[in-house]
Formats: C-alpha cells, structure tokens, sequence
C-alpha cells in the first residue's frame, strides 16, 4: 500500500483525500493543513490519519511515501521540491508551477530521483475526453480545422490567478492531449473588472503547426455555467457539453465539400453533406480517481503517467504564452521566439 500524505484540505483536497481511500493500492496516512478548522473537518472524514499543521512535519512522516499538493499556486514549487528532496513521489493540482523554470526544476529533481512527478489535470482523465482523443486518433474526425471552447460561470475568483490560469489551463491541458500538434503562436485579450490586475475575463486564440485554430473564452462574470466545446474535422465535428447528465458527446457527420476541378477561380463549387449523429457510449468511471491511480501505477513502475511532469511544463508554457500576449495588448507570441530566448 502506497502511504500518501495530503498537503492542503480546502476546497480540492477534500475530493483527493476522498479518491485516495476509495482507490485501491493506496492509504491516505496523513493530512496537513494550517487551518484547524480543516484538520478538524479532515479527522471527521479521515479518523486514520495523521494530522500535521504544517507539510514540513508531514514531509518528516516515515508512512509518507508520496505527496498530493492541493494548495495555492504559488506554494506548489517550494512543497513539490521539497518533497522531491525528500524521496517522496508528488502530484500537484494543476497548473503544476507559477513558471516553466520552475516546472523544469521539478522534472530535473524526480528524473535525478527515480520519482514520480505527476498533475492533476482531472479533464484528461475524464470519458468524454478520452473518447475525443480515440476518434481523432482512429480517423474518425479527420482533419482537424479548429477547437472552440466556452467555459464560463460566476466566480470563483482565485487570490493567485486570473482566469486564463484558472479556467483556460484545463483547455490548454486538453489540446496538449487529443492533438498531435505544437502551438505555433498565442493571442489573448482580456480584461479585470473586478480587480484590475486580475483578468475576470479573457478570449485567446492559439495557432497549431498542423493547421488547427483554437478560440477558448474563459469569464467568470457570466450569469449562468457553460462548459460546452466544438470541435470541427474534415470528417465529422463533435459538440462536447461537460454539463449534460448524459450524451456527453455528440458526433455529426456533417462538413463541406470543395468541388474537385472547378473549371475556373470563379467556378467554385461548394457541397454540403448531412448525415447522422450519434452519441458514443461513455466510461463514467470518476475522472479523479483515475488520476490517483494512473499516479499509483507510476510510482509502481508501469511508465510516466498520462499527465506527467512534462505535460504539466507544456502547459505551464502555454500559460505564459498567453500572459505575455494579454501584457502586451494582445499581441501574438510565438513559441519559436520563446524558445529561442530560453
């Protein structure tokens, strides 16, 4: 049984710890959390587990074998290294770091360390996600022309992060998985009503070496929740709805057809097809779970988990991508440039 220890019982850790004990080859065997408030919650929940005030006196823990950190963004680096330092496996809520630099860091520690060095980018794990991957990698979709995604509520306002941070990281995490492409540039605009240096609000538009165009509007001053996702194919285009009970995804066989020789610049013939659509039988096991076991397998020696370390530092660059563009007035940054400056 794998000992995993809990830093943070806030608004995620709870779900995490709840995960742990419900997975199998995993114990939780210890929590921390400043709050006593939270560690009194966590003993209710968790009577088994050790309580710490504070992750250093977790990290001490000989029954700790790997740590979840589900705390502020800009405490993930300093608790994930010293984890690391500490021979300890680590998942970190999503995004994994503040930087990539520090994202890099971290690689460098678990590779040097023979650990785990996994985040939690849920969305990943999720059915609905996992089948948009298998039709565009079997064909089904063809092509793939652009990714439009809505993703708006009421709140929650983050103390750490924008928008972007807390809402487009999930978007950027799902292209990084279902497509097989780089991003070649990012735009973003945005604006804080709220709080002025916080962006409540912001629409970003990023190119892909295959061709692909994704538009993602994040908002958290929307009056309803909208998690909806289009995504277009030379093939057939898929409607991704995160709220629906049921029929989660929906394919339609509908597209656009060029005629094949138009006799002239003029003499464009365009066809439309419309056909079925169909709803794919989904996997309802939970998303979080199977991050926790994904990260149990890991550290068991069955390979780098799905989002790993590196995963977590392409996004982490996404994201700083995109801050750049929304500081610069929204001008377009290329990744090519980044790179090159790095």
């Amino acid at each position: 049984m794998i000992g995993i220890g809990l830093v943070g019982y806030g608004y995620w850790g709870p779900n995490l710890a709840r995960c742990v004990s419900e997975s199998d080859g995993c114990r939780l065997a210890a929590i921390a959390d400043a709050s006593e408030k939270s560690r009194e919650r966590a003993s209710q929940r968790h009577p088994s587990a050790q309580l710490h005030a504070s992750w250093e006196e977790m990290l001490k823990d000989p029954g700790v074998d790997a740590v979840l950190i589900a705390t502020p963004v800009c405490t993930h680096y300093e608790i994930a290294a010293a984890a690391l330092a500490a021979g300890k496996h680590v998942l970190v809520e999503k995004p994994i770091t503040e930087t990539s630099e520090q994202a890099q860091r971290l690689i460098d520690m678990a590779n040097r360390g023979g650990l785990t060095l996994m985040v939690d980018h849920t969305f990943v794990y999720t059915g609905a996600v996992r089948k948009i991957r298998d039709l565009i990698a079997d064909g089904t979709v063809g092509d793939i022309y652009y990714y439009e995604s809505t993703r708006i509520n009421l709140g929650l306002f983050q103390g750490d992060v924008n928008v972007i941070w807390d809402l487009a990281v999930h978007d950027f995490a799902i292209l990084e998985f279902i497509l097989s492409a780089e991003p070649v540039s990012i735009t973003a605009v945005g604006a804080g009503h709220i709080h002025r240096n916080q962006e409540s609000l912001a629409h970003l538009s990023v190119h892909f070496d295959n061709g692909t165009l994704a538009h993602i509007n994040v908002n958290w001053l929307a009056p309803v929740k909208v998690r909806q996702t289009l995504i277009g194919g030379s093939r057939r285009m898929i409607v991704y709805d995160d709220l629906e009970p049921s029929e989660k995804i929906k394919v339609y066989d509908r597209g656009v057809h060029l005629s094949a020789d138009p006799q002239s610049a003029n003499d464009v013939r365009i066809s439309y097809r419309t056909g079925d659509m169909w709803a794919p039988q989904l996997s309802t096991r939970e998303a979080l779970l199977g991050v926790i076991e994904d990260f149990a397998a890991s550290i068991n020696g069955h390979g780098q988990p799905t989002s790993s370390g590196v995963s977590g530092l392409r996004v982490v660059r996404m994201l700083e991508a995109a801050a750049q563009s929304l500081s610069s007035g929204g001008h377009p940054v290329e990744f090519a440039r980044l790179k090159a400056a790095s």
